[in-house]
């Protein structure tokens, strides 16, 4: 058996937290994590809204030329992610957006009217 780690562990991720919002409280909200796994890690992820994704970029100085891009779920979905460091700990940023099915393909989840 490991021994948890105490949540002392995680007090960078949860100050970048606390000043984010503070300072980017006008900044779109994101899903927000930080783990036991990694407790040096927020991950900030945003949901079909690229544009979220990039604006946070912006606001912590990420370059775009960082920016690794992506696809997932069989091609259906763009992913970008951006990873900086704040208040002693590393911020990943992640972004998802869905990729239009090309004319005339309809997805199954669209299904048949």
């Amino acid at each position: 058996m490991t021994t948890p780690i105490p949540l002392s562990a995680m007090g960078a991720p949860m100050m970048a937290l606390r000043i984010f919002a503070d300072v980017y409280r006008h900044l779109p909200a994101p899903t927000v994590s930080i783990s036991t796994v990694y407790p040096d890690l927020l991950e900030l992820a945003l949901h079909d809204d690229l544009d979220g994704f990039e604006i946070w970029c912006e606001a912590l100085g990420i370059p775009s030329r960082t920016v690794s891009h992506g696809v997932q779920a069989g091609g259906r979905t763009r992913v970008l992610k951006a990873e900086t460091t704040y208040s002693g700990g590393r911020v990943r940023l992640i972004g998802y957006a869905r990729i239009p099915a090309p004319d005339g393909e309809r997805s199954r989840a669209e299904g048949v009217s």
